[in-house]
């Protein structure tokens, strides 16, 4: 979920020594071909034993307050057109349920959830995965991702690094995955997509170690990103992140306007799990 705090302008430029393709970028259209892949072949399967360090299983009637916190109000940032408050967010049946709902609220016409686990859980390397499906229509931006921790600490975006896991925009069937962070003061970034059926239910996870983040839908891996040896000034990647899950409605990404008919419209969560390499 892009964090902007300016706006995201993207420039491509293939670096020859390592497996990282940069940009700086403006949103990335649905119909644009798809980035071209890392210059290093990425594994094509992951063996590492992992053991269960953290979840939520949404087993209770309400989110667990012991593990989220709720963002409220718009927070100022890509251009996004929502108020998020609390009550756009319901557990039930197993499911959390974030809903954008056409509602007017402190001077903004649609309502959303923000939620993430801040001060309550962070997590350095691992296997960190969600089982989502997402609603689709023009101006919806579901998001599962990651902040590095010392935002908190006044390290300001994007010094702090971003992971994001899974992306969706409008209509479109692509899923982005993709990692912000400076390199010399300035923002850079890496990713991908694939194509999916974003409205059934996928596994959407990274695996993350010191050498490389690789994100996956189910069992497809899509991208790798080289975090070896703070290659590239990728040093943010080797601290600790919390959780942030998220449905934006409109911004500078899938634009300003929202099919409104598409709302009341929710994006599903079954289980976030965070995993620790035991091996």
């Amino acid at each position: 979920m892009r964090r902007r705090l300016v706006n995201h302008f993207r420039i491509i430029a293939v670096t020859a020594l390592s497996s990282l393709i940069f940009f700086s970028c403006s949103k990335p259209q649905a119909s644009a071909p798809v980035i071209p892949k890392t210059a290093t072949t990425p594994p094509t399967s992951d063996s590492t034993t992992y053991t269960l360090l953290w979840s939520d299983e949404f087993n209770g009637t309400s989110v667990d307050a012991s593990k989220w916190n709720f963002e409220t109000g718009n927070l100022n940032v890509n251009q996004e057109e929502e108020y998020y408050q609390a009550s756009n967010a319901t557990v039930a049946n197993g499911y959390l349920a974030i809903t954008a709902k056409n509602q007017s609220v402190g001077g903004f016409s649609y309502t959303s959830a923000r939620m993430n686990t801040s001060n309550k859980f962070n997590v350095t390397y691992g296997k960190i995965e969600a089982r989502i499906a997402l609603p689709v229509g023009a101006g919806l931006w579901p998001a599962f991702w990651m902040l590095g921790d010392d935002i908190n600490t006044g390290v300001t975006w994007p010094g702090c690094g971003e992971i994001d896991i899974m992306e969706h925009i409008d209509t479109d069937s692509l899923i982005y995955g993709t990692m912000h962070w400076s390199e010399g003061g300035k923002e850079t970034s890496y990713g991908e997509n694939m194509a999916s059926t974003p409205t059934q239910f996928h596994i959407y996870s990274v695996v993350w170690n010191a050498n490389a983040i690789n994100w996956y839908v189910d069992n497809t891996l899509y991208a790798t990103g080289n975090i070896a040896d703070n290659v590239n000034s990728t040093n943010a990647f080797h601290q600790p992140f919390f959780i942030i899950l998220n449905m934006a409605v409109g911004g500078n990404w899938p634009g300003s306007f929202v099919d409104s008919t598409k709302l009341p419209a929710t994006m599903l969560v079954d289980y976030v799990r965070v995993y620790q390499a035991s091996n």
